[in-house]
């Protein structure tokens, strides 16, 4: 308990010039391969941007600037990794199917050998023209539609150069893993009183995940060269119609600004119900970018690092998610909503019912698990994946030696998962968020689902 107190007291409290140093350096030899690149993707002129559905007008500025990141890693039998981190709303499932085959052709990298992890900013640019005007189907402008649509359709090719530029630029180095905790982050599922209903507002009983995981990159010259860490909370402090990263923005510029020439890429964690509050401004956005820079740094001053050996083994495939049958009646009722978001989705499903004699019955949520030899253990699950996923890994993986780090928001942002407590209860995660893109909610067996293949694949390497 001291310990978990002190960690507290450094996250929150300690200035970054007395942490920027981190643990006393202890000559390792190195055992990896790893290199990192940057690449600005702020659009050069005002763009739509997403992930609230009622703005009714382009940016009007930038904040900051937002950024892909690559951290390229290499083990001593010549297996690779590459982590892309994302200053996005998400992953759009043809932007991961586009990277996998450029990386392939260019970088020979297979599909487990690629991670692909958005912030969530709120606060960046539309990807496509789902997101632009009245944001489903509605009236759209048209230039901003086409803007968005190009967007999107050009990250592929950026991603992969990126990719290649990370592995030009590997060197010799030495991996370890350490952690901290930052608590700005709070479940926002609230239950008042008696009621049924679900509102989205501040739950301060509600589960959450405060553990912000930390794998420092060090090259051969002891010099730090990439820091990659996490946290699970919703990337929405700002609500402005400036671009900006937002506090996971703020974060990554904060350590990499303490340390010139050093990459900081920010990985988010299971925060689909988590917000990070207070919230609402652009200096609280940087208020909650520094608790978890200071958490980082705490993290980095820690003494008892976790050395990473090899070998690297990943492995990358998909969990089977049933859509519940909403019914005919349902989409009628959902059809006469006064909502007219509500309304044309529904009446659009109702065509497909038409045209095609049925609606989807399942997606393919991407799961990816990746090992550092016995020593760390990194699980990726798409979707807005709900806390109650990191919670249950860690629980059940306790026991075994190596340390655990769960990641949401990977490889295809399709929608939210909500874990099988989420969905019983519905609301928005468990239920009617999804409604925009699919046309009934998911099964309750969802979660198991997912779980089940992330220790199917773990299984299969380590057979």
């Amino acid at each position: 308990m001291k310990k978990r107190c002190l960690m507290g007291f450094l996250a929150v409290c300690l200035p970054l010039s007395l942490l920027a140093a981190g643990a006393p350096a202890t000559k390792e030899t190195p055992t990896w391969k790893a290199g990192a690149a940057a690449f600005d993707i702020t659009p050069a002129e005002p763009s739509w941007m997403a992930g609230y559905g009622g703005r009714k007008k382009p940016s009007d500025g930038v904040a900051q600037h937002v950024f892909a990141k690559a951290l390229a890693i290499e083990d001593s039998a010549g297996t690779r990794m590459v982590f892309v981190t994302l200053d996005l709303i998400g992953v759009p499932q043809a932007v991961r199917e586009g990277v996998e085959r450029l990386a392939r052709e260019r970088h020979g990298l297979q599909p487990e050998s690629i991670l692909l992890n958005a912030s969530h900013t709120h606060s960046g640019p539309a990807l496509n023209r789902s997101d632009v005007g009245d944001y489903r189907g509605g009236v759209a402008d048209a230039t901003y539609a086409a803007k968005a649509d190009a967007y999107g359709a050009a990250l592929p090719e950026k991603i992969t150069r990126l990719i290649g530029d990370a592995l030009v630029r590997s060197g010799p180095a030495t991996l370890h893993y350490t952690h901290a905790r930052a608590g700005f982050a709070m479940n926002r599922r609230l239950r008042v009183g008696n009621e049924s209903q679900i509102r989205n507002s501040p739950n301060p009983d509600g589960p959450v995940d405060h553990d912000v995981p930390v794998l420092r990159v060090t090259m051969a010259d002891g010099n730090l060269k990439a820091i990659l860490f996490g946290y699970a909370c919703h990337n929405t402090t700002s609500g402005t119609y400036i671009i900006n990263g937002d506090y996971a923005g703020h974060a990554q510029a904060i350590l990499e600004e303490a340390r010139p020439g050093v990459v900081a890429l920010f990985m988010q964690g299971c925060g689909g119900d988590q917000n990070p509050y207070p919230r609402g401004t652009l200096e609280q956005a940087a208020q909650h970018g520094r608790t978890l820079a200071n958490a980082v740094e705490a993290a980095l001053a820690v003494v008892t690092q976790r050395p990473l050996n090899g070998p690297l083994r990943s492995a990358f495939g998909h969990a089977s998610l049933d859509i519940v049958d909403a019914g005919r009646a349902d989409l009628e009722r959902r059809a006469r909503s006064r909502s007219k978001d509500e309304k044309s989705r529904a009446e659009d499903l109702l065509k497909q019912l038409e045209t095609k004699g049925a609606l989807p019955k399942s997606y393919p949520c991407p799961v990816q698990v990746v090992q550092f030899g016995t020593d760390l253990t990194l699980v990726a699950i798409g979707g807005e994946t709900t806390v109650d996923y990191s919670l249950r890994l860690k629980r059940e993986m306790a026991s075994i030696p190596s340390a655990l780090w769960v990641a949401g928001y990977s490889n295809d942002v399709f929608g939210y998962l909500g874990s099988r407590r989420v969905i019983v209860e519905g609301g928005y995660e468990g239920y009617s968020a999804n409604m925009w893109d699919f046309p009934g909610p998911w099964a309750t067996d969802s979660e198991d689902r997912v779980i089940g293949k992330a220790y199917e694949l773990i299984r299969s390497i380590n057979h």
